[in-house]
């Protein structure tokens, strides 16, 4: 089996009331404490309106993590791009590339909140064509060509990158939610994906049509798309039991589904929950849940139902939140290092054949005993001596030892 790689994803979305410069500084100490455990990937996000979501711009953020990690692949998760003109964004992730040591990921969407689109005076129907536009655009200029190009947005005149991206090829990663675009554009381009819309239960049963979109745009443009190159957003609290993660997590779901998603940004279809225990049991245990609120055995049961539901994907992503407190937080993320992670890719499988070995086959080992049986008892006062330094008494560690009661009982 292929080994799945794990991430986090910051949007970021931040409760109302926290000092900022705490804010940015904690999220920082977070991306640190994901390199130390292990992490793959970490991601984060661009937004410039909503309260909630306070990073305006993720190369800023991520090259400041740059310094405090030392493998982590860093994602922006996403450059919204009909914001930008094509050349600013190419030359701000080459320099992100370099200042990272070759480990920017360029991930981009069309932007998420209408209320930012709003506030730059953009038309939403035309943001997801921008993308698309902006998206062959740049990877020509990463490919070191010079670009002569005018839109009805951007002009270009005899553009050409001073440095190219310290990697051979910056990954290039698009956001999808629930409709086909995403998958479509990257399936045009054979790029990688970032699932958004699985967060939700109809995005995660609707990730294999999701899929199908993918390979159907492949198909039609003469590329590929690889699932090892498709990322899957999921959410959850680990802690040592379920009514531990209840406790930590209730409240502070609570708040933002209802101060956030219905307050805010007044998502359709979507009721406040009149309790933390409400919002628990509606948003971890109700059929088909997309959310994992509960012990490191749960999450490791939602992420086969994924590969099972998907069909395969290359990467689980957590979703970045303010559920619990900061220190519940930091100790789910290191629950899900410590258990989840070495679980799905079978980090421990051969430690539990070694244990099973040996206890299965603990006759072979019975003549490790016979042997240091037969030494003792060639000596007149070492077989005196184990009337004294006999089971419980000897120097080597019981479990180790052999069982010299038994030897000396044959004899």
């Amino acid at each position: 089996m292929a080994r799945l790689k794990f991430g986090a994803f910051l949007a970021p979305h931040h409760p109302i009331g926290e000092h900022p410069m705490l804010q940015f500084r904690r999220d920082l100490d977070l991306v640190e404490q994901l390199d130390a455990l292990g992490y793959d990937e970490f991601w984060c996000g661009e937004h410039h309106s909503s309260g909630w979501e306070m990073i305006a711009s993720p190369e800023m953020f991520l090259a400041a993590a740059g310094e405090r990690t030392k493998r982590i692949k860093l994602g922006t998760g996403v450059v919204s791009l009909p914001y930008h003109h094509p050349f600013n964004v190419a030359q701000r992730m080459v320099q992100l590339d370099h200042m990272t040591g070759g480990r920017a990921i360029f991930g981009s969407g069309p932007g998420a909140l209408a209320s930012d689109a709003h506030t730059l005076g953009i038309d939403p129907m035309t943001q997801r064509d921008r993308q698309d536009e902006a998206i062959g655009i740049i990877r020509r200029l990463f490919n070191g060509e010079r670009v002569t190009a005018k839109s009805d947005w951007f002009t270009m005149n005899d553009a050409a990158l001073q440095i190219l991206p310290l990697q051979e090829e910056m990954p290039f990663v698009v956001a999808s939610q629930i409709s086909p675009s995403g998958m479509t554009l990257a399936g045009k381009y054979g790029i990688g994906i970032i699932s958004l819309g699985s967060m939700t239960t109809q995005g995660l049963m609707s990730l294999q049509q999701q899929w199908q979109f993918a390979e159907d745009a492949a198909k039609k443009h003469g590329t590929k798309v690889d699932r090892a190159d498709w990322r899957v957003l999921l959410t959850w609290h680990i802690a040592e039991t379920r009514e531990q993660a209840r406790r930590e997590a209730g409240a502070g779901l609570m708040r933002w589904h209802n101060e956030y998603n219905v307050g805010t940004l007044q998502r359709p279809g979507l009721t406040a929950f009149s309790s933390p225990d409400e919002a628990v049991d509606k948003t971890a245990f109700v059929e088909g849940a997309a959310s994992t609120i509960g012990t490191p055995d749960d999450l490791v049961k939602t992420i086969k139902n994924v590969m099972q539901v998907s069909g395969g994907v290359g990467a689980i992503i957590g979703f970045v939140h303010d559920w619990a407190n900061p220190e519940a937080t930091r100790r789910s993320w290191d629950m899900v290092a410590r258990y989840v992670v070495p679980e799905i890719n079978g980090y421990i499988d051969g430690l539990r054949k070694s244990q099973k070995f040996v206890i299965e086959n603990r006759a072979i080992f019975e003549r490790a005993g016979q042997a240091v049986m037969a030494k003792i008892m060639e000596n007149e006062k070492a077989a005196e001596a184990l009337k004294v330094t006999g089971p419980g008494r000897v120097a080597i560690p019981a479990v180790n030892a052999p069982d010299l009661q038994k030897e000396a009982a044959k004899r």
